[in-house]
């Protein structure tokens, strides 16, 4: 019974052992994956030799992105470049953000003829960037305005009274650090938050106006933070066609006499670390080489994903997000 017992006991001390080099050599194939994407992000723009029409791709959230600055002012400045067609779909992000790209690609409109592509949404920021171009394309059921500015952040004094907890602050004008979600909000602390909320709002509610060519009661109608399809989008001035990007290059024909023979090509801008796709993959066979094939199928819930991408995301937001689907 003895040898058995040992037996059994050894047999489990080698498992143990080979899950463990497993997930050792699977962590060493996603770091040595993760290097090869870091020297390949070193790339990312390259779109091949000769003209052609550039492939811009905008999605996910909209953050403060020095480097996609970068490359697209680099982009602006390609010899082989002809035309660009920015393909949209986010939700938005913030507001600072969203301006910088925007500003980005209005300056690349000053180099190269610009044609916007809505893919599936393009809301709040991501509408912001649409304005870019003097062309928008969208397909019928696309989601697109969402025009507004929202401020959200917690207030957990209720939570902290009933545990007894209380966060002492000594501050040197009442406003400084309001509102900081210890303590209820006072009615000075709102109103000096409500006031940068309208005056981004109202800067947000121009930029339509001007780039849309709106008159004040057409904008009344589409600043209500809503969001409307691709169909609606026509009737209110806020797309100018429906289709997709054979429509965009057609557009660019005839318009900006662009040469339809020309290749369209990807230009790609980097990836942040926590969009790649592959990162999600190598994880989740991590999480199954160790026994944890549930929270690796969870890696598959890109809700997830999007969460902490939320959790990145500082300051007033330019951000659609629909009401139930947290």
């Amino acid at each position: 019974m003895s040898l058995d017992a040992d037996s059994i006991v050894d047999r489990r001390r080698m498992r143990r052992k080979l899950t463990f080099w497993r997930v050792l050599a699977i962590a060493v194939i996603v770091l040595a994956i993760a290097a090869a994407a870091a020297a390949l992000g070193n790339r990312t723009g390259f779109a091949g030799a000769g003209a052609y029409i550039a492939r811009v791709s905008i999605k996910g959230l909209i953050r403060d992105d020095e480097e996609r600055v970068q490359q697209l002012d680099r982009l602006a400045k390609s010899s082989t470049a002809r035309a660009v067609v920015v393909h949209i779909d986010s939700p938005g992000g913030t507001t600072a953000g969203s301006e910088q790209l925007y500003d980005s690609l209005m300056r690349l409109k000053e180099k190269k003829p610009l044609v916007i592509v809505v893919d599936g949404l393009a809301a709040s920021g991501g509408y912001i960037t649409a304005l870019a171009g003097d062309h928008i394309v969208a397909k019928q059921t696309s989601l697109v305005g969402s025009i507004g500015v929202l401020f959200q952040y917690p207030n957990v004094a209720d939570l902290l009274s009933k545990i007894g907890v209380k966060v002492e602050s000594i501050k040197s004008s009442p406003l400084k650090a309001a509102p900081d979600g210890f303590e209820p909000t006072s009615p000075e602390a709102r109103a000096a938050i409500e006031s940068i909320i309208k005056d981004s709002y109202a800067w947000f509610r121009g930029l339509v106006q001007d780039r849309r060519h709106l008159t004040a009661d057409e904008l009344q109608t589409v600043a209500d933070g809503r969001v409307f399809t691709g169909h609606q989008g026509i009737g209110l001035k806020l797309v100018d066609e429906l289709g997709d990007e054979q429509a965009a290059i057609a557009w660019l024909a005839g318009e900006k006499k662009v040469d339809t023979k020309l290749p369209v090509r990807d230009y790609r801008l980097h990836d942040r670390f926590s969009d790649l796709p592959f990162l999600h993959a190598a994880a989740a066979l991590v999480l199954n080489a160790a026994g944890l094939s549930t929270l690796a199928r969870g890696l598959d819930d890109w809700g997830a994903v999007e969460a902490v991408d939320r959790l990145n995301l500082d300051g007033l937001l330019a951000l659609w997000h629909p009401a139930g689907a947290n």
